[in-house]
């Protein structure tokens, strides 16, 4: 099975605040993702992190990702340029993507695009629980961002259904 999720930001207390997450600090809020990331993802699954990981030291994020089910995929987002694709890999995902990421009909970015093609569908984070700009199509665009998909990585099939 393969899934989606961005913007989990692991041991970033401010971002609680930003997004009006219900924790009560980053300790709290890594836990419950790991607990609904790991309620889903199985050991044999794939998924596609679409960026903003989190903050931490090396060892930190490492303790963190290794908890988590399943093949690990990065697409890196605006926050995860501070370390080098070895030290992501070294932290425990697979593979690591700078821009974008193509899967038949899906465009995987970090932020949602204009230049999505004809019958494709942008998959995206980093607007958070933000409303999608008027420029973008709803309709080829899906935000999946933990904060709207209740923390959860959200399945392919799931994507299509929408």
């Amino acid at each position: 099975m393969i899934y989606f999720i961005a913007d989990t930001h692991f041991n970033h207390t401010n971002i609680i605040k930003y997004c009006n997450r219900p924790f009560n600090n980053s300790i709290e809020m890594n836990e419950y993702i790991i607990q609904r990331w790991n309620s889903v993802v199985k050991n044999d699954d794939t998924v596609y992190h679409l960026g903003d990981v989190g903050f931490g030291l090396l060892q930190e994020g490492k303790s963190l990702v290794e908890r988590l089910n399943g093949t690990k995929i990065l697409l890196r987002g605006n926050h995860d340029f501070k370390i080098g694709v070895n030290t992501w890999k070294e932290i425990g995902f697979s593979e690591v993507y700078k821009k974008k990421i193509v899967l038949d009909n899906l465009l995987l970015t970090h932020a949602p695009t204009e230049e999505v093609g004809e019958n494709q569908i942008n998959i995206f984070g980093h607007i958070h629980d933000k409303l999608l700009d008027k420029r973008f199509d709803k309709k080829n665009h899906i935000c999946v961002s933990c904060d709207v998909i209740d923390y959860t990585p959200i399945s392919i099939e799931m994507i299509a259904e929408k």
